[in-house]
């Protein structure tokens, strides 16, 4: 055993306490993200964990190593989202009084899905860190147990759970990425695996906008980061904790970044190609093999996807934005004359084109439109760069004269 055996412990009695209560998520081959790294990429699919994410198994192991007293007296947590569940979701399943304080911009889903596990929420403040603070303040008052999301050896313990598994199913393993805020899931992750296998490569990756484990990393202490600005609210955290900070410095091979738009890349991706949901923090250790951002080519590499618990309105915004940004949604524009018929032209042509119509709309009363004349915008969809540009053609050749708007 090396620098951990204690943590290394707690990780495999938390295996046996946590039996029932979590579920031993699959590891999953994707053939789509192989061959877009290079490497032999499998799954870890925590998004289809009970309340959606990996925070339960935390949360229900270090609730477990409660007193009587401690349990009779409730506990409090604070959280963006996923912790907030599975503190919910445990302490329910022991008769524990819950008490979660969120960001005040935490999304609504997660806010409903913690107050329908049972628990009282609290808003407070606009970052995370902010509601920790009084989530504490509250416990001193109350005397609750504070249960902190990712700075507790209990808590580390539980998510390293996702390590043994890993190593059980695939023990020929040579990279692992994990998604990092506080730094507990790859934290318990790395203990796990190192104590065991230390050749295999740990990675953090963080949000490059929220990126405090990169930054303490690089300064060789614990550094605050002012400014979050980032849809991986799940791992918005300003600094790591002292035991996470401690952990990752001495087992991690690195903590990598990706950028906003690489993350709804790899989650639209995740959408299509393996018909899994999974929210933007969940996305990130993916999204690292996805952009190059970790080499894995040649290598059998698991991305821990730790969550799926992603707001409705904003995956919809993810998916149209893709659809423009790969040309299978298009934007265009022209003019027509405007009378009896005009339109209905247009319709016809487009239709006879094989091309699908979202959503159109037409304006005759700009004054820089001629008053014989309607300007016409429609937004297509399009099987492929070939039938827009027919439907252009038979458009022109129609004496219509569209084009395609990008701006």
């Amino acid at each position: 055993m090396g620098k951990y055996k204690h943590l290394f412990s707690k990780i495999l009695d938390a295996r046996e306490v946590l039996r029932g209560i979590k579920h031993v998520t699959r590891l999953d081959h994707s053939s789509t993200f192989s061959r877009l790294s290079g490497g032999d990429v499998y799954l870890k699919l925590e998004s289809l964990q009970k309340t959606g994410s990996f925070k339960v198994r935390g949360a229900a192991y270090a609730m477990s190593q409660l007193t009587d007293r401690e349990k009779e007296a409730g506990v409090i947590a604070a959280s963006a989202g996923n912790h907030a569940q599975g503190v919910a979701y445990a302490a329910a399943r022991l008769g524990i009084k819950s008490t979660i304080v969120m960001p005040v911009f935490s999304p609504v889903a997660k806010i409903q899905a913690t107050q329908g596990y049972g628990a009282q929420v609290v808003l407070h403040g606009s970052a995370f860190d902010d509601a920790l603070l009084h989530a504490r303040e509250t416990a001193e008052k109350t005397g609750a147990t504070f249960l902190h999301p990712f700075n507790d050896e209990d808590v580390i313990a539980g998510q390293g759970t996702i390590g043994l598994e890993i190593l059980d199913e695939l023990p020929e393993v040579e990279v692992i990425a994990v998604p990092v805020g506080g730094g507990g899931l790859v934290s318990g992750i790395a203990v796990a695996v190192k104590e065991q296998k230390p050749d295999v490569e740990i990675y953090g990756v963080e949000a490059a906008s929220a990126a405090s484990m990169k930054v303490s990393l690089e300064k060789g202490r614990i550094t605050k980061v002012d400014q979050l600005d980032t849809v991986c609210d799940g791992i918005a955290v300003k600094k790591p904790g002292r035991l996470t900070y401690g952990i990752a410095k001495n087992l991690l091979s690195d903590v990598r970044t990706v950028e906003e738009l690489e993350v709804t890349r790899t989650l639209f991706m995740l959408l299509e190609r393996a018909k899994l949901v999974v929210e933007p923090a969940g996305c990130v250790a993916l999204a690292a093999f996805q952009h190059g951002k970790i080499d894995v080519r040649g290598k059998k590499a698991v991305a821990v996807l730790s969550g799926g618990n992603i707001d409705m309105s904003f995956m919809s915004r993810v998916v149209e934005k893709e659809l423009f940004r790969m040309g299978r949604s298009v934007r265009v524009k022209g003019s027509i004359i405007d009378r009896v018929g005009s339109m209905n032209r247009v319709l016809s042509v487009v239709a006879e084109s094989g091309v699908s119509i979202i959503e159109i709309n037409q304006d005759r009363f700009d004054p820089d439109i001629a008053p014989n004349r309607a300007e016409l915008e429609m937004i297509l969809e399009v099987p492929d760069g070939q039938a827009l540009n027919r439907m252009l053609k038979m458009l022109k050749d129609r004496g219509m004269e569209f084009r395609v708007f990008e701006d």
